[in-house]
This record gives C-alpha cells, structure tokens and sequence, in this order.
C-alpha cells in the first residue's frame, strides 16, 4: 500500500535531514567516543560508570551536535559544488530549504553549547571555539589548497581531543592512536579532493588538483599513506591484543590503496577510492573493542 503524498514528503525531509546531518557519521562518532574512553582514555575505569557518567555524555552529546551543525554549514557553502558532483545527494537534502538548513545549524550548535555547560565553562570555550573554526574552514580556509585539509582533518579529530583533555591521559600510545587517524583523514580527503575535481574547478575552489593536477595530489596523498602505514607499524608494535590484527590489516590494505591510486583515473574509480578508506576507519572504530584482549 503507497503512502499519501504528504506522508511520503515528510520521510523525503526526514532522510533529507539525515543526509544533511551525516547520521550514520554522527552514529559512529558517538561510538567511536565511547569506545575510545573506555579501552583507550580509561580503560581502568568500568563501563557502566562510564555509561552512568553525565559529564561524559554531555561532552559526547556536544561532540555530536557541533558535528552535525558543521555537516550542515559545510553544505551551506558547498551548495553550488554538489550540484555539479553529487546531483542525486544535493536534491535530496535540498528538500530542507537552505533558510531551514540554517535554523537547524544554529540550533545544533546552541544545544551543543548548552551541553557543554552543563560540564564546565571551559568546555563552552572548547566548543565555541570549536563551532567557530568550521564555520571559517567551509566559508574561507576551504578554498586554501595549502591548508583546507590538513585543518579539516584537525576539525575531525577534535572531538578525541576533547575527551582526551577529560580523562587527563597523555601517553605517547594516545598520540599514536591520533596520528594514525589523523594521517587517514588526510588521505581520505586528498581522494576526495580528486573525486571532486570538477566541481571545484568549475567553482573556482583552489584545491591540490585544481591548482596542481592529479598527478601532484596523488603524490601528496602517498606521502600521507606513508605517514599512515608508519603509524600502523608503531601501533601494531604495542601490547594492544587482539586489535594489533587491524594494525596488521591496515598496512596491507594501505599497500592496496595507494596502487590503485596511481592507476585510477575516473571519477568512479576515486569514489570507490574514498569509500574504502571510509571502510577502514569504521573496521578501526570496532576494533577498538578487541583492544587488550
């Protein structure tokens, strides 16, 4: 039985907004903040008080609202770009009008401002601060090829940071888990950068590609897989347990990926690219559990 028309334009809107926000994104970001304070940032401490932690799950709830409410002003400015790369994307989330696009940032970001005084005057700081550089990355630092992704993939791993400052734990491992992550990112976003290659040039955004051409950016990217594939050998070299295989895994997997990265040369073959690297680091998110056992 078909849905009455109306009812079928709120569930457009409603994956509408999910698209917009990235949910699957937001899901695994939460996860992934979990999972890193329990076996990483605190692994002597139980889950349940870590689940019965309120000031935990309010820096959480704050990491995802500021996430999202970014997702979204990224969009905002990225409007014109995503027409031209992603067409089928851009009519989806352009169910919700730009003017209602940009209510809902403003709410998510208060209500992550909200949730980070309930823990301290300094995680409004830390927040505002926080909301502040993404709306500068996708309204100006985007547009600098020499800076747009090693910011962006800062801006990513914020949140880590956040928790990181929480639990006090500074341990060269911590730095380990950060870099590697850290360097992914970056390669994820070069890939990106060269999927999108079209768009940007088309409006003018002065990215590696762009400015440079292909063969420059993968060049820039494979020193990245380097960093990375560094970072998974020191780790893989740790008491880690059981998630020492993923570390083992990863430098295999990076070995792939930066072959076919010289031999893409298609929008398709980037995209499969980009999504793979995506792969990776959710395979890394559920690892963490298998860490230490």
């Amino acid at each position: 039985m078909a849905l009455p028309k109306k009812a079928q334009g709120v569930l457009l809107r409603f994956f509408g907004v999910f698209s917009l926000i990235r949910g699957y994104n937001i899901a695994v970001l939460v996860v992934a903040l979990y999972l890193t304070a329990h076996y990483i940032l605190a692994p002597n401490v139980g889950l349940v008080e870590l689940l019965l932690d309120l000031n935990l799950l309010f820096l959480v709830l704050a990491s995802a609202a500021t996430t999202a409410s970014g997702y979204i002003i990224n969009n905002f400015f990225d409007a014109a770009k995503d027409q031209i790369n992603r067409p089928h994307k851009y009519l989806l989330e352009h169910l919700v009008s730009q003017q209602q696009q940009l209510v809902l940032y403003f709410i998510l970001s208060l209500m992550a401002l909200f949730f980070a005084g309930l823990v301290s005057i300094r995680a409004v700081l830390f927040f505002g601060a926080y909301i502040v550089a993404i709306a500068l990355y996708s309204s100006v630092i985007k547009r600098l090829y020499w800076l747009s992704n090693i910011f962006a993939a800062l801006l990513v791993i914020l949140p880590f940071f956040a928790l990181t400052l929480y639990f006090r734990n500074f341990e060269t491992l911590i730095f380990f888990h950060a870099g590697f992550l850290y360097a992914l990112i970056l390669v994820r976003d070069g890939i990106k950068d060269l999927q999108n290659l079209k768009g940007d040039w088309l409006q003018r955004y002065r990215t590696i590609p762009v400015v440079f051409g292909s063969r420059v950016s993968k060049f820039w990217i494979s020193v990245a897989i380097v960093v990375a594939s560094r970072m998974a050998f020191l780790l893989w070299q740790q008491p880690l347990g059981l998630m020492r295989n993923y570390f083992l895994f990863a430098l295999l997997y990076l070995l792939v990926v930066i072959v076919l990265l010289w031999s893409a040369n298609s929008q398709k073959a980037y995209l499969w690219l980009h999504n793979s690297l995506k792969l990776l680091i959710l395979i890394g998110v559920c690892s963490i559990y298998w860490m230490n056992k």
